[in-house]
């Protein structure tokens, strides 16, 4: 599995979401989602569209996050601890890293 979990780290997108639910976790807090609010207008663009519609299907698939679509909330998922001391290795070294982190 590990060479998966690299490839799911690859992405920035993807990445960020998994760093805001170990940042998120520190707090115990569910990690919010931005809504359509009828009442404001949101401009969505292809980043919030590939979000929903391709990285967070993607991480909930591999089990490291739990998506609620109604309440557009994540939280960790049942695997999300064998990806969790990644993320935190890739976090505690973001200045030594060649590429930007997340």
């Amino acid at each position: 599995m590990p060479d998966e979990y690299f490839r799911i780290l690859a992405d920035s997108q993807r990445r960020r979401v998994l760093l805001e639910l170990l940042e998120q976790n520190a707090q115990n807090e569910q990690l919010q989602l931005p809504v359509d609010d009828e009442n404001a207008p949101v401009a969505i663009d292809r980043q919030q569209i590939e979000l929903y519609h391709t990285h967070l299907p993607k991480l909930e698939d591999e089990g490291l996050i739990r998506w609620d679509r109604d309440d557009h909330e994540v939280t960790t998922g049942p695997q999300y601890e064998e990806i969790r001391p990644l993320v935190e290795l890739l976090d505690d070294n973001a200045d030594e890293l060649p590429f930007g982190w997340p």
